[in-house]
């Protein structure tokens, strides 16, 4: 994303939950914006790297960027159409 593009982010702080907590954070939180908007899920459960891209796929939501960095996964998501 540039700094021309400011775009509203919803950010869900899931470091320290396991499995499935952050994806049904990440659930939640989809449901809760707008079509288009942009979610980024902070976790630091190793299965979110599976989980994560098997939610977007499931349910068309783009994953538009994933991370990994000090113990910590940070995944940036927007969501789909119904």
């Amino acid at each position: 994303m540039s700094d021309t593009q400011q775009e509203q982010v919803l950010v869900v702080e899931a470091q320290g939950l396991k499995c499935p907590e952050p994806v049904m954070l990440l659930h939640a939180a989809m449901r809760r914006t707008e079509v288009g908007n942009l979610v980024r899920l902070l976790a630091t459960d190793p299965s979110t790297q599976r989980d994560v891209g098997n939610f977007c796929r499931f349910l068309g939501h783009e994953l538009l960027e994933k991370r990994y960095s000090e113990d910590q996964f940070s995944y940036l998501i927007r969501k789909a159409s119904s």
